[in-house]
């Protein structure tokens, strides 16, 4: 067990970097806060070092650095921060599997969070990010998914390429309108699928809309004229998970 008390400390400043992506992308590494966080990465095994509080009663059988309130309070990105935080080797990309979720450059980390939540409840098994999706590492989208991050097979990739090979391999391509195309009760059910949802403000591309092989819309009150991508995400999934 190592104690840093500085936050000039070389460890702690490269700690720091971490809250960057293009640092994070350089190094494979990420950081997390709070002991749910923690302990989901552990199980997961993917923490290699554990941070915490002086004072503060936890342990894993990791390598493990006592802090000073100061130098936690400058690693966090909380008003109030947790006691405990790890360093984490990022997730290993693994072959595209199951049915999947293709995110076509979503930006608030909330909706990436609860995208990913709302995969997992209902048996979505890999989501696929566009390169401008926003960072599925962003503090905000950790905290969002409650670790449920660690549970689902992420893939990040040029969707041009992507979707191709899955049309190759048999997957229907299922884009979504808010008018027009199927009702989503009324897709037929049992088959390998992948969802594709756009971005917040302008929906999918027409480059990514052009792989689709159907389009699905969410039966709702003519009162209202659009979900938050989010909850029409999750929506989808549960449908088809009838």
């Amino acid at each position: 067990m190592k104690r840093i008390e500085s936050i000039e400390n070389q460890t702690i400043k490269d700690f720091k970097k971490l809250r960057s992506k293009k640092y994070r992308d350089k190094e494979n590494l990420f950081l997390i806060e709070g002991e749910h966080l923690v302990i989901e990465a552990y199980k997961r095994g993917i923490l290699e070092t554990l941070i915490i509080r002086e004072g503060t009663s936890f342990s894993l059988d990791i390598d493990t650095i006592v802090v000073s309130n100061q130098v936690l309070s400058y690693l966090s990105e909380l008003e109030t921060p947790q006691p405990i935080m790890g360093v984490c080797k990022k997730l290993d990309r693994k072959e595209i599997i199951g049915n999947v979720i293709v995110l076509d450059n979503i930006q608030d980390p909330g909706n990436l969070g609860t995208i990913i939540r709302s995969a997992v409840a209902f048996h979505v098994d890999t989501i696929v990010l566009s390169k401008d999706t926003v960072d599925v590492y962003n503090e905000k989208v950790l905290r969002a998914t409650q670790g449920l991050l660690f549970q689902v097979n992420i893939v990040v990739g040029d969707l041009e390429e992507l979707l191709p090979q899955l049309q190759k391999k048999g997957y229907t391509i299922m884009g979504t309108k808010v008018t027009g195309g199927v009702s989503i009760k009324n897709v037929e059910k049992g088959k390998l699928f992948a969802i594709i949802v756009g971005n917040e403000g302008k929906g999918m591309s027409d480059k990514v809309a052009n792989y689709c092989d159907l389009f699905a819309y969410i039966n709702m009150d003519e009162r209202c004229e659009s979900l938050n991508v989010g909850v029409a995400a999750s929506i989808l999934m549960y449908e088809l998970d009838k």
